[in-house]
C-alpha cells in the first residue's frame, strides 16, 4: 500500500523559495521519507512565478486575504487563487493521507500568517495561507500539519498514526473484494 502525502516542495531541499533558498527538513526527508511517498507541492513556482522572486505578504482580512509584494504592491491573489483551484482538482486524484505545509508562508502556511494592513509592515490581523486554507477546506478530513509542529513528539506520533489511518480507510474503499 502507498502513503501518499503531500509536502511543501521546500522541504525536501529543493531551491524554490522567494530567494533561491530551500528549508530542508531532515527528519521528513530522511526518516518520514521511508515510509511515504512525498507529492511535493510549490504554489508559488507552480502558479508561474519565478526564482528567485519578490518576497510577499498577506493584506486585508481573514475572510478575504490578498497576496501581494513587498516592494512593488503587485497582487497576485487572482493568480493563485486560479491556480490552486486547478491544483486541488489534480490533488484530488492523488488520494493524499496527509500534507505537511510550510511554516509562516503566506501561501502554505497554516495558522497565524500575518496579514497587514495595505502595503504596510503594520500586521491588522493572522490568518491562513492561500493554498494550505483552500487545502484544509476542501480536504477537511486529510491530517495536515506544518514542519514545526511535528518537531513535537505527540504531535508528530498522532499525525503519522492519522496518515496512515487515512491510507488503510483508502485501500479499504478501493477494494473490490469488500
Amino acid at each position: 500500500m502507498t502513503v501518499r502525502v503531500g509536502i511543501s516542495r521546500c522541504l525536501l531541499g529543493e531551491p524554490v523559495r522567494y530567494d533561491g533558498g530551500h528549508k530542508l527538513d531532515r527528519f521528513l526527508c530522511d526518516i518520514m521519507g521511508r515510509c511515504v511517498e512525498w507529492v511535493p507541492v510549490c504554489p508559488e513556482v507552480e502558479c508561474g512565478l519565478p526564482v528567485p522572486r519578490e518576497a510577499m505578504h498577506l493584506t486585508g482580512t481573514p475572510e478575504n486575504p490578498r497576496l501581494v509584494t513587498v516592494r512593488s504592491a503587485a497582487d497576485l491573489t487572482e493568480q493563485m487563487r486560479t491556480w490552486i483551484a486547478g491544483r486541488l482538482n489534480e490533488l484530488e486524484k492523488e488520494r493524499l493521507c496527509g500534507f505537511v505545509f510550510k511554516i509562516n508562508s503566506p501561501s502554505c502556511g497554516m495558522r497565524d500568517i500575518k496579514i497587514h494592513d495595505g502595503n504596510s509592515l503594520q500586521v491588522r490581523h493572522y490568518g491562513t495561507g492561500l493554498f494550505a486554507g483552500a487545502f484544509m477546506d476542501r480536504f477537511a478530513l486529510i491530517p495536515a500539519e506544518d514542519e514545526t509542529r511535528l518537531y513535537n513528539m505527540d504531535i508528530r506520533k498522532n499525525f503519522i498514526e492519522r496518515v496512515f489511518a487515512t491510507a488503510r480507510w483508502f485501500h479499504h474503499s478501493t477494494n473490490t473484494d469488500l
